[in-house]
């Protein structure tokens, strides 16, 4: 029976792709969700309210046309809605699977129900788009003949050559690493996005004309200066992987690792060994695992623990325990601050909230976590009395955060400016100079993938139109109309 479009909110509830078994999905490393069931998707459609005023559209960075695309997925006209997806988001594929959908929490049913579940429906039309053989190669009809170099192959940098090379310019991705992708390759796990989704992408961008090279860092093999004067313009979407340090007694002792090398080593192993069987530099396999902190990273590590074999792990934040639900100070539509459960807490381990790490201990190797129980007053952490709390532990991780980009020569040789926070400068434009752009994490700090394509496209809007004199090809932010470019 066709679910009703008209009371679909009222008459269905929120239902998720549904997850593989915890105890499963921990013995390899294949992505924890399985597509939705035949049908699942039209009647979760159909909860779609198509409301006057669509906050979904605020809170989405790219503007996607949720409740259009909704509306033909209910409606069975699968191909219209992944035009009406793919005109404002270059890669539904990776937002699909790592997107935290702040679009859900924008839903006008948050107010006082579940939200639609636009994150699963956004992959299942891109999954869809592919099998039907519809997401094709579409090199631009005509070059411009200028130049564009993107210093970085992360999701920014990807979205501003993707939308370059379409307006017709002779894009070149230089990437530092060995393998293209940023933090999709290397820092997000194999069970959260699958490698084979990215280098997908990456092949269909070749086809279209996009240049890689990998292995280059820029301002060692090729410098700056000499970058900016072969080429037209500049992306700058070198991202911010420079990790805040955790000053405090023992944080050398052997066990202690920053989290971002351990997820690194990771998914090093499986690039070279899919089977798994390849151990990484950092294993917890049979060791009580600690993590310093409650964001996606920690998270990242707590599921790649839970796969490597660890004896227990216990994730560590020093805020205080969220609520359950909203607490009045913080209304919808804004982020909602409560307590979330993500995949890998399904998977095992402790949470511990309102620690904050005094010393890490142990003969000449890790043994033991000692912390104070805190609390925040007025934004600040105040220590509880009481003894402190000793956590035994062999591995800990460390993922309390980033400082920022690394960008100490690219400041010198381009005189791009820097923010108090540490970030690149840019204007409105996202320019930071004459034909010099910059995106992503590199001028926002360590945020999310949407909002990354959102400033890869914006970025290179305005590329553009300088390259142009004024008069650009590329969609504006949230524009429902299909690529037309040029020729």
């Amino acid at each position: 029976m066709t679910p009703d479009k008209t009371t679909g909110f009222l008459d269905h509830p929120r239902r998720p792709a549904p997850a593989r078994p915890p105890a499963r999905r921990v013995g390899d490393w294949g992505e924890f969700v399985d597509p939705l069931p035949p049908g699942h998707d039209r009647e979760q459609a159909a909860r779609c309210m198509d409301c006057g005023i669509p906050f979904c559209h605020q809170g989405c960075p790219l503007g996607n046309p949720i409740p259009e695309f909704n509306d033909h997925v209910y409606r069975g006209r699968w191909r219209a809605a992944w035009q009406a997806l793919d005109a404002t988001n270059d890669f539904p594929e990776f937002t699909g699977r790592l997107c935290p959908a702040p679009c859900e929490k924008s839903c006008v049913l948050a107010i006082n129900d579940e939200p639609v579940t636009i994150e699963h429906i956004e992959e299942t039309i891109i999954e869809r788009a592919f099998a039907e053989g519809w997401v094709r190669p579409r090199p631009p009809g005509r070059r411009t003949g200028k130049r564009v170099a993107v210093v970085g192959s992360g999701p920014a940098g990807l979205a501003a050559a993707h939308q370059l090379n379409r307006a017709g310019h002779l894009v070149t991705v230089y990437e530092a690493d060995d393998r293209l992708g940023g933090l999709l390759r290397y820092g997000i796990p194999d069970f959260k996005i699958d490698k084979a989704i990215v280098d997908r992408r990456l092949d269909l961008m070749q086809a279209e004309g996009v240049r890689f090279r990998t292995g280059v860092r820029i301002g060692d093999g090729i410098p700056w200066q000499t970058l900016r004067s072969t080429h037209d313009g500049i992306v700058i979407a070198i991202g911010a992987p420079k990790p805040r340090t955790l000053d405090i007694p023992g944080a050398d002792l052997p066990g202690v690792h920053r989290a971002m090398d351990y997820l690194i080593g990771q998914n090093r192993a499986l690039a070279a060994d899919p089977s798994g069987r390849t151990r990484p530099p950092i294993d917890a396999a049979g060791k009580r695992v600690i993590i310093l902190g409650d964001g996606d990273t920690g998270v990242d590590c707590l599921g790649t623990a839970h796969r490597q074999g660890a004896a227990h792990v216990t994730q560590i934040g020093r805020k205080p325990l969220p609520p359950e639900a909203r607490p009045l100070d913080n209304p919808w539509p804004q982020w909602p601050l409560v307590f979330e459960t993500q995949s890998s807490h399904e998977e095992g381990g402790d949470r511990q909230w309102g620690l904050l790490a005094r010393a890490f201990e142990g003969d000449g190797r890790l043994e033991r976590l000692v912390a104070d129980r805190v609390t925040r007053v007025d934004g600040r952490v105040v220590p509880l009395p009481g003894d402190p709390v000793v956590i035994p532990c062999d591995l800990a991780f460390v993922a309390v955060g980033f400082t920022g980009p690394d960008a100490e020569g690219l400041t010198r040789a381009l005189g791009v400016e820097l923010t108090p926070r540490g970030t690149l400068a840019v204007d409105a434009r996202f320019a930071a100079g004459p034909g010099i752009y910059a995106v992503g994490d590199a001028v926002r700090g360590a945020s999310l993938i949407v909002w990354a394509i959102s400033h890869g496209r914006e970025a290179a809007r305005h590329l553009d139109a300088e390259l142009r004199g004024g008069l650009p090809v590329l969609p504006t932010r949230g524009e429902d109309r299909p690529f037309g470019g040029p020729g």
